[in-house]
């Protein structure tokens, strides 16, 4: 009789895969030998894979939506994130200040608090970032852990944060100065906005608040999403809008079938190992799997096809497949 498998090695190897970018290539048959502390990493994936399969929690957006070449372009962006002064503002100190005059000190200590700032620059002096969360978030739990995650990832650097809870979704508005006070820039690539989607989310948590910072294909999406001030524009009756579209290149579809490859092979070797709690896991894997629309048999984002249909055919051989050892 085979033996069942070594669920925390699978845990650790596959779902390295669905929630940390960049890891190592998993070769077939092969786990790793689990390392002091590696129940802890488990136990943590677990955690994750409940949260996305079963509880389906609101995911956090964490989005640098632009920045300012020079002090004209920072100050207009600090007048629209505080509706010209009139919503309160937080700095770095913590200090709460609201009013026009407020607005003239801290552009002021941003052009001339480090390397001179000018009117306009060439090079961008700061960043905007947006964090946000879904309608019926608390705003005030959202906004403190918008200023927890200022004082973990923007560290030495001058930023205003302005909580927005007038539309829809609750969210928070930084305008951080690019150089920090040791002369190092801010430079943002994509392995940092996923580190900052992290962070967001376990500040959020810990304030109570249930949230993820899951990959779009860990979740079967890979969605083109429209420019912010599109969005922004749409929500004040000043434009027409369009739902996203799921992006059909080849890397956008390869990159789902091997979320649905991991998501597979976490199922079904949870569920050989016959354990009572790793089979409702595995099964709630089946019926999440079953629920995303690009890993569905039907069609649930209206006209637009998420594959083409020799894809589709080999997706759901795949997720139809029964949990156990003897899928494909």
């Amino acid at each position: 009789m085979a033996q069942p498998p070594n669920i925390d090695g699978v845990l650790i190897q596959w779902g390295d895969r669905l929630f940390y970018p960049g890891n190592r290539t998993v070769r077939a048959g092969h786990q790793p030998r689990l390392k002091q502390g590696a129940r802890q990493r488990a136990a943590a994936i677990r955690q994750r894979i409940e949260a996305t399969a079963i509880r389906r929690a609101p995911q956090v957006m964490v989005k640098v939506t632009g920045g300012g070449r020079g002090m004209r372009a920072i100050a207009a962006h600090l007048r629209y994130i505080s509706k010209n002064g009139r919503l309160e503002m937080e700095d770095e100190r913590s200090e709460q200040m609201r009013g026009k005059g407020a607005l003239r000190e801290i552009a002021d200590d941003w052009r001339f608090g480090g390397s001179y700032i000018p009117d306009v620059a060439e090079r961008r002096e700061a960043y905007n970032i947006m964090l946000s969360m879904p309608r019926g978030t608390d705003p005030l739990s959202v906004q403190w852990a918008a200023r927890e995650f200022a004082r973990v990832e923007l560290t030495d650097h001058k930023y205003v944060m302005v909580l927005h809870d007038h539309q829809a979704n609750p969210h928070v508005h930084i305008s951080v100065r690019a150089e920090s006070k040791h002369g190092k820039r801010l430079n943002p690539r994509k392995a940092d906005l996923h580190r900052w989607r992290e962070t967001f989310a376990e500040k959020l948590r810990e304030r109570g608040i249930e949230a993820e910072a899951t990959r779009q294909a860990t979740r079967g999406h890979s969605r083109n999403y429209e420019p912010i001030w599109r969005v922004k524009a749409a929500e004040d009756g000043r434009l027409r809008t369009h739902r996203p579209v799921s992006k059909s290149n080849a890397p956008a579809k390869d990159t789902r079938a091997e979320a649905l490859r991991a998501w597979m092979q976490i199922g079904r070797d949870l569920a050989a190992t016959r354990e009572p709690r790793n089979l409702r896991l595995a099964a709630s894997i089946k019926s999440f799997l079953q629920d995303v629309p690009a890993w569905s048999t039907k069609e649930r984002q209206g006209p637009a096809r998420v594959t083409s249909a020799p894809d589709r055919a080999r997706i759901n051989q795949v997720r139809d497949a029964p949990l156990d050892r003897g899928g494909p």
